[in-house]
């Protein structure tokens, strides 16, 4: 009697062990009743029938995948690399269950035919700058296929693009030819700038001689700064050209008062 007692408590055991059921908060339990679908359960603590249901767990955090790295062929006919990586996560428990083998290497094959097809209809100089809309269009696409699996893709985003080696070249040439042609835009700009203010100065020098002569002394005052080196320098005739004629008009004046004298 004792071993038959012993054996009902164990049978009970793994009868409620096998009943019992916990799922996390992250995660839905999909049941199956005698190969029927009942509905998710969970989170939480709850009861199936032993041996007639099954109980499949979803995870639904976000997965992040990577998308291997693809050969794609450019509009323009540039071949290149592209990897990228593909933020999802499932919605839908039971589609993810039901509808498809495995949602986690669908999402990761359709991925991958989708980023060759859609690069492939660009150019190369797009597919280098305008990666933000090519990641939008990417998302939209992929989530498109993978919704009637209960998955939805949040975010695709391309993280390389490797170019063959005769393009890099090709482009960094091309980079350093556009440096020289704005240094040299550059260097003409301010040539002009400054021929149009040496054109103002000399418009105001053409008009007040003195100004000149300003500017002359003032070039002195700061050569006579310098008392390392001796220094000869002509002395412009217009500079003294009116101290000699205030000298002249007040010889002639001495000369007629002493004609009045006389």
């Amino acid at each position: 009697m004792t071993i038959v007692l012993i054996i009902i408590a164990f049978l009970v055991v793994i009868v409620l062990g096998g009943a019992i059921k916990v799922v996390n908060e992250y995660e839905r339990g999909v049941i199956f009743r005698l190969g029927r679908l009942v509905g998710a359960r969970g989170p939480g603590l709850f009861l199936i029938i032993p041996v007639i249901d099954r109980m499949t767990k979803v995870d639904l955090r976000v997965i992040t995948m990577d998308v291997p790295a693809q050969d794609v062929i450019t509009r323009d006919n540039v071949t290149v690399r592209v990897n990228a990586v593909v933020y999802f996560r499932v919605i839908n428990p039971e589609a993810a269950v039901v509808k498809v083998l495995s949602y986690v290497k669908a999402t990761s094959q359709i991925s991958q035919t989708t980023l060759r097809n859609v690069l492939g209809q660009h150019e190369l100089d797009e597919l280098l700058t305008q990666r933000e809309k090519l990641n939008e269009t990417l998302q939209k696409i992929i989530d498109e296929q993978t919704d009637p699996w209960g998955v939805k893709v949040s975010i695709v985003e391309i993280k390389d693009v490797e170019l063959p080696e005769t393009m890099r070249r090709s482009m960094a040439a091309q980079a350093e030819a556009e440096r020289v042609r704005r240094a040299k835009i550059i260097h003409a700009e301010g040539e002009l700038q400054a021929s149009q203010k040496l054109s103002d100065a000399g418009s105001v020098i053409a008009k007040e001689p003195v100004t000149l002569q300003l500017r002359y002394l003032q070039t002195l005052t700061e050569i006579a700064t310098e008392k390392t080196n001796t220094l000869i320098f002509p002395v412009p005739i217009d500079l003294i050209a009116r101290f000699m004629e205030h000298r002249g008009e007040s010889s002639s004046s001495e000369k007629e008062k002493e004609k009045g004298k006389k």
